[in-house]
C-alpha cells in the first residue's frame, strides 16, 4: 500500500504520467511516448516499431515472480515480454 501511495503522489507530480516498469498487473494504460535516455539509441526506434507509440492503449498482463523482471505487456493485438530496463523507457498514463 505504501508503494502504491507513493506512486500516486509521483503521478500527480508528473501530470499523471509514469514509466511502464512502475505499472501494476491489470493497469489499463495509454502510451505517452518513448524516451530511451541512457539506453542504447536504437531502443527508442525498436520500441516504437513494435507498437509503443503515443496514444496506443496497453495493459500489463504479468510480472515475473522474483523481482518482476520481465513483464508481459499487451499493446494492440500483440503481447511482448519486456525487461524492466526496457519498460523504463516507455512513458504511460492511466486510461479513463
Amino acid at each position: 500500500k505504501r508503494l502504491a501511495k507513493q506512486q500516486k503522489k509521483e503521478e500527480r507530480k508528473n501530470n499523471g504520467t509514469f514509466t511502464l516498469d512502475k505499472a501494476a498487473i491489470g493497469d489499463e494504460l495509454e502510451v505517452v511516448g518513448v524516451h530511451a535516455e541512457g539506453a542504447p539509441e536504437d531502443w527508442e526506434i525498436w520500441l516504437e516499431e513494435i507498437g509503443f507509440t503515443a496514444g496506443e492503449p496497453c495493459v500489463v498482463l504479468q510480472k515475473a515472480a522474483l523481482g518482476g523482471d520481465p513483464i508481459a505487456v499487451r499493446i494492440g493485438v500483440s503481447t511482448f515480454a519486456l525487461r524492466l530496463v526496457e519498460a523504463r523507457c516507455i512513458e504511460v498514463r492511466r486510461r479513463d
